[in-house]
């Protein structure tokens, strides 16, 4: 797929999935510098924000674009965040955060500037204890990257998160992906990219379908209308296989779209409190992507003809998903033994499910087969009091499968 050249001086055309994503950024991005700046023993926070496909910060009739969305969403965030801390008595946090916008474009470039400017020096005159600074590149993202990341890192950011909202699909190279994730500590990437382009790639250079598991006939099913629930279930895998190993956890859903999914939004993150987060998101934003195949855990384990549903983020599939984690987690738990520790589970779960953090420890709190026990001996009755120190334990007495004895008498031993 060739790139889409915007026509920012003119007034560029906001499409629907761009729309979508932004959806997700926004309310993403706000929950990150709150999660971020949660402790109230936090007195400063400092990140590092790089946007890769920046564009011209404005489309037509003013609709915010990427940078325009960051900025905000850290302004409003900011002043949340110090006013939660104020009603507790807390003083007021400081935040330092590096943009770092690059563009193809010259012209998108110098748009953008015109459009930060205001943002910039209202935030400068009313929050002293915001600080901001912005640096501007000009090239392709693969040609500016090393520049960019030098930039960061003299600038001793452990938190980077990175936008790389291409066209196509070979706009951002799989190494740097990598790269980005193994060089920042608390590195999160939102990567996009067409369907069509990676259908492409696969169909010119055969020898990748082992790589990705793909056989011939799974890629000819690829090539078939996007419309259908199952082509998506296949293409989610293909996607999840063409990206493991960049980071412990992405997200391989696609932008929601009912006439055909041919974008894909992914987020990788190096902890499973950042793919939590955004799975809750997901469920706040309200079928902005989508999912094929299990609802509960193992995401993408499914036969298509008897357990595969389109999952959507909405009220109707996470009752779905509930119904799921009842009968997943004790499993779970008895692959353990007999208990796990709730942030082992967690690490171990979250890169294969799609279900929001409430139904979760729901699906724990109100099964007959689990209790939760604290540090010091006590047991759990509430989920939301669920922390990440508890443990997760198999009551002596299951009505779960008893999966031994079962195995047992098939053997013929029992």
């Amino acid at each position: 797929m060739t790139k889409k050249d915007y026509e920012w001086a003119d007034g560029a055309t906001l499409d629907d999935h761009t729309r979508q994503k932004h959806k997700v950024l926004r309310e993403y991005f706000f929950q990150y510098i709150a999660v971020r700046c949660q402790l109230p023993q936090m007195e400063r926070f400092r990140l590092a924000v790089v946007d890769g496909f920046s564009g011209g910060g404005r489309y037509k009739g003013g609709e915010p674009g990427s940078p325009i969305i960051l900025i905000e969403e850290l302004r409003s965030a900011f002043d949340a965040i110090n006013t939660h801390r104020k009603a507790q008595g807390l003083g007021e946090i400081e935040i330092e955060c590096l943009f770092v916008f690059n563009d193809e474009s010259q012209a998108a470039i110098e748009l953008l500037k015109t459009h930060v400017a205001p943002l910039q020096a209202e935030i400068r005159e009313t929050r002293p204890k915001l600080h901001l600074r912005f640096e501007y590149f000009i090239d392709t993202f693969e040609r500016s990257y090393p520049a960019m990341k030098a930039l960061v890192e003299r600038g001793r950011f452990r938190s980077a998160l990175f936008n790389l909202d291409q066209c196509g699909h070979a706009h951002v190279e799989r190494r740097t992906l990598v790269d980005i994730m193994r060089s920042f500590p608390a590195a999160e990437i939102f990567y996009t990219f067409a369907i069509q382009a990676l259908i492409a790639f696969l169909e010119k250079d055969a020898s990748q379908l082992g790589r990705f598991d793909l056989s011939r006939a799974q890629l000819a099913d690829l090539q078939q209308p996007m419309s259908k629930q199952d082509w998506l279930g296949l293409a989610e895998r293909v996607v999840f296989e063409a990206f493991q190993g960049v980071a412990p956890f992405n997200s391989p859903f696609s932008i929601h779209n009912p006439e055909g999914w041919r974008y894909w939004l992914i987020h990788f993150a190096n902890s499973h409190r950042a793919r939590q987060v955004y799975n809750n998101v997901l469920h706040q934003t309200g079928a902005s992507q989508a999912h094929f195949g299990r609802s509960g855990l193992n995401m993408l384990s499914y036969n298509p003809k008897e357990e595969g549903a389109l999952y959507l983020f909405d009220v109707t599939g996470r009752q779905g998903a509930k119904d799921q984690l009842m009968e997943d987690i004790p499993r779970v738990i008895s692959d353990s033994g007999n208990a796990i520790l709730v942030a082992e589970f967690y690490e171990g779960i979250y890169n294969t499910t799609a279900a929001h953090t409430d139904d979760i420890h729901s699906a724990i709190i109100e099964n007959p087969d689990l209790q939760v026990i604290t540090e010091v001996g006590g047991e759990r009755r509430k989920a939301n009091t669920i922390a990440v120190s508890d443990v997760i334990k198999l009551k002596v007495q299951r009505s779960f499968f008893p999966m031994f004895h079962v195995k047992d008498k098939k053997d013929g031993e029992g």
